[in-house]
């Protein structure tokens, strides 16, 4: 699954030998600089860039393309280095665009040798720059990891140098592009010359002598040499053995197919994963249905680039399907009873037909026609829920951990992921006409908007009554669900929980936290406790708001925690003061951008005394409940949708079993 990275946002490198992969629509400059711990250059043998493309353990292009592949090995880098940046330039003097502003927004991918992305970043917001830093690979505690910097620079190739401190940027930058505008650097070798006619020996070996260019060594080459070029037909392969001419007695040829363009180098400079066209779809996996039969259902067969997105896919079409069935039957039923009371109103409207039996026949056709229309809809309406119920047995069970309910099996197989999923289940969906079928609520990665667990008092669908105790119980229990869910998706490290319970009051609740110790803290309590945990969060949210205002990621303090935050505020507004409030209100505003997010077990009813303060904090949560209750409203039709939580199943140790592996791989990660 490919890390979808934000700027500023970093993720681990599950290996060392890699590619970067470059997609920018226009012919761009593609260089690397290795510097220390503090971004440092020492020197331009620091530098890979098209007049020198190799370095040890780094090669790029030897050209400007619009399409770049980088070979990174980590492992052959001198221990010296640190850094790994990826830098992107327009070439100067030629007839191209002279801004990043004025072309489609580069991407960057990091893919493995088998081409599967572990991460990808898109640099938006360019202007009149011309020159970008795209991404670092640095080296933090012997692990290798990339960041996503998209840092631009209006002064060019030159200027991004002089950042660096980099002696003698602006010759560097010089001489990178007179390389490039005289073409010294290309990496497309020119064609052999063809053999003459009258030539009989066609498996001569092709000259070489001091004249001849020799491309240097590849890091990706276990041998140092560089993969061999095209062939003259008849030359001899790389085991000496003479190859077929294509289409004669040794290759089949292709009847009515047009050949494909030979390649023109050692490196294919093409993106296949560059999603600049609709996905395509899956092949299928099950076999056609029988005739008058509906098709069977498969599990992953929406479109998508990935299993997963797949699932993700699928299921909101399965909510799209259930809410657009569910609409029509809705609208039918609708029409039914404006049909019948259109034909009463008719038939009752002159006197005569008021007496005798004449009113009550037409009374009882009206009646009869109505519910033919309805059992007629209704009958459509269950055809439809059982397809969508059939899906639902196929696919509940090939969820991913992050989309699965707490009772799915592959929790018991649970292991630490290495990377980020692209959504995160919160609960199921019904609606009351289709009460046999829960769709999974999915929302992507990484939130967008805090959580409110509304613990006031609420009459569930069955009609008993919780009390506030027992909400306050339950909303907390839903909220270390979530919690939990969140540790467990994130990679190791990635994810940190923080909690305020100023009174004490959720020490049972928050028990599988505490005891599995993945929380970063023991629970604060009383008012000072909340203040300090809201100064901390308030003081990291400003810190990574000017660092990527200012375009300097690296200028964090060495201590800051760059993983994602959560705070779990239980039992407000007890302990808050107004200072403390503004500060939450401050959080649920401004930290979703930077990776800080809250989630609230609150009766609002309770904060009343703050007044129309609040009204602007309730608005920016999503609000869940502990009970089912049918308080969410889809856009699309406008259905009153039945949310219920995702609770763990009673006497199940699963969310236990889940947590003490998280905290183990947190100590083995040292975080």
């Amino acid at each position: 699954m490919t890390a979808e990275l934000t700027r500023g946002q970093n993720h681990p490198l599950p290996r060392a030998r890699l590619e970067i992969r470059v997609s920018a629509g226009t012919p761009v400059v593609a260089a690397a600089t290795l510097g220390d711990e503090n971004g440092t250059i020492h020197g331009d043998e620091r530098v890979a860039h098209p007049g020198a493309p190799t370095l040890p353990g780094l090669e790029v292009p030897r050209q400007a393309a619009a399409d770049h592949r980088l070979a990174v090995d980590l492992d052959a880098v001198s221990d010296e280095v640190h850094r790994v940046s990826v830098l992107l330039a327009l070439p100067v003097g030629g007839r191209g665009p002279a801004r990043f502003g004025g072309v489609a927004a580069p991407f960057v991918a990091v893919t493995d040798l088998d081409g599967d992305e572990v991460a990808s970043y898109t640099i938006t917001g360019l202007e009149a720059e011309s020159a970008v830093v795209a991404l670092e690979l640095y080296r933090r505690q012997g692990a290798w990891k990339v960041r996503a910097v998209g840092q631009g620079y209006a002064g060019g190739l030159a200027e991004l140098l002089a950042d660096q401190k980099l002696p003698q940027a602006h010759q560097l930058a010089t001489s990178i592009h007179e390389a490039v505008a005289s073409g010294l650097a290309r990496s497309i070798p020119a064609p052999p010359a063809a053999a003459p006619a009258h030539r009989p020996d066609h498996g001569a070996a092709p000259r070489t002598g001091p004249g001849a260019a020799v491309p240097p060594a590849s890091p990706y080459d276990p041998q140092g040499g560089s993969a061999p070029g095209p062939q003259a037909p008849g030359a001899p392969g790389r085991h000496g053995a003479p190859q077929p001419y294509p289409g004669g007695p040794g290759e089949p040829a292709a009847t009515g197919q047009p050949s494909a363009p030979a390649g023109g180098g050692p490196i294919d400079y093409s993106h296949p994963r560059r999603q600049t066209t609709a996905p395509p779809s899956p092949p299928p996996a099950a076999p056609p249905a029988e005739p008058g039969q509906p098709a069977r259902p498969v599990a992953g067969d929406a479109t998508g680039w990935s299993m997963e997105e797949r699932l993700y896919n699928q299921v909101w079409g399965m909510f799209e399907d259930l809410a657009r069935t569910t609409a029509a039957y809705r609208s039918a039923v609708d029409f039914a009873d404006s049909r019948m009371e259109k034909e009463l109103d008719q038939a009752l409207s002159d006197p005569r037909s008021r007496i005798g039996g004449q009113g009550d026949a037409a009374r009882e056709a009206a009646r009869a026609r109505h519910g033919q229309l309805v059992s007629q809809a209704r009958e459509v309406l269950d055809r439809d829920v059982a397809q969508l119920v059939a899906e639902a047995e196929v696919v509940e069970p090939a969820l991913p951990t992050a989309f699965a309910r707490w009772d799915n099996p592959v929790w018991h197989a649970y292991r630490v992921p290495m990377e980020i999923p692209m959504a995160l289940r919160l609960g199921d969906l019904h609606l009351p006409e289709a009460d046999r079928i829960r769709v999974p609520m999915l929302i992507r990665l990484p939130l967008e908007r805090g959580l409110w667990i509304d613990s006031g008092r609420s009459a569930s669908l069955d009609g008993s009554f919780a009390d506030s105790h027992e909400m306050r119980r339950l909303g907390l229990e839903t909220a270390v669900a979530h919690a939990a869910r969140l540790l467990a998706i994130y990679p190791a490290g990635e994810f940190t929980v923080h909690v305020i319970d100023p009174a004490g009051s959720g020490a049972q609740a928050l028990a599988p936290l505490v005891q599995s110790g993945v929380l970063a803290a023991p629970p604060a309590q009383g008012a000072a406790g909340a203040a300090d945990v809201l100064a901390r969060l308030t003081q990291r949210v400003d810190l990574v708001q000017m660092a990527l205002r200012g375009g300097a990621p690296d200028a964090l303090p060495p201590g800051l925690d760059t993983s994602q935050q959560l705070l779990i505020v239980n039992d407000f507004p007890h302990g808050f003061d107004d200072r403390a409030v503004n500060q939450l209100r401050y959080l649920a505003d401004e930290g979703p951008a930077v990776g800080v997010h809250l989630m609230m077990v609150a009766d609002r009813e309770e904060s009343t005394g703050f007044g129309p303060l609040l009204d602007p904090l309730w608005r920016s949560l999503l609000r869940l409940t502990p009970v089912a209750d049918d308080h969410l409203a889809d856009p699309w039709v406008g259905h009153a949708w039945t949310y219920e939580p995702p609770l763990v199943p009673p006497g199940s140790q699963v969310l236990r079993q889940v947590l003490s592996q998280v905290a183990a791989a947190r100590r083995s990660w040292g975080r």
